[in-house]
């Protein structure tokens, strides 16, 4: 669908400070309760990614969650999601991944792979849904569309045919 492009340019174009404005908006509207986001370091990851723990409340459950945001438009592979693995280590129970790239196959079985925590990964058209699923910088307009269209029958019918 076309209208992904512009959104995720229009994310691409965020200085650092509005893209952890983003970030915490993305997550608050998907029922984060409690957001923890260190002060950037003034890192060079800190225009291109934010990160941080937070407490995800689902119905009667609640979950930490280590959570990195990462702007690019490049495929992450196996070696990203183990660095974020090894990051997670006492900061969460579960992983958010998100990037507004893409990931390879590698980096989808890395994240599930049998005896390490699991870790959810979020692409950039799956970024991009969420906002559009919580009305975040994106309108939905749904239009209806009418076909009209002549029941012979009837007429004939009337007729008395």
């Amino acid at each position: 669908e076309l209208w992904r492009e512009p959104v995720l340019g229009a994310v691409a174009d965020l200085p650092a400070e509005g893209f952890e404005r983003l970030v915490t908006a993305v997550l608050r509207s998907a029922g984060f309760t409690t957001l923890t986001v260190p002060a950037p370091g003034g890192g060079t990851d800190s225009d291109t990614q934010v990160e941080g723990t937070g407490i995800l409340r689902v119905s009667l459950l609640s979950f930490s969650v280590f959570f990195r945001f990462v702007r690019g438009q490049e495929r992450a592979g196996a070696d990203v999601v183990r660095e974020f693995r090894a990051a997670m280590v006492g900061r969460g129970e579960k992983g958010l991944l998100v990037s507004t790239g893409s990931f390879t196959d590698d980096a989808r079985a890395e994240a599930h792979r049998h005896g390490a925590p699991p870790i959810d990964l979020v692409d950039g058209e799956g970024l991009c849904d969420l906002l559009k699923e919580h009305g975040l910088g994106i309108r939905t307009t749904v239009r209806t569309v009418e076909d009209v269209a002549l029941v012979p029958a009837f007429f004939a019918e009337l007729a008395g045919r």
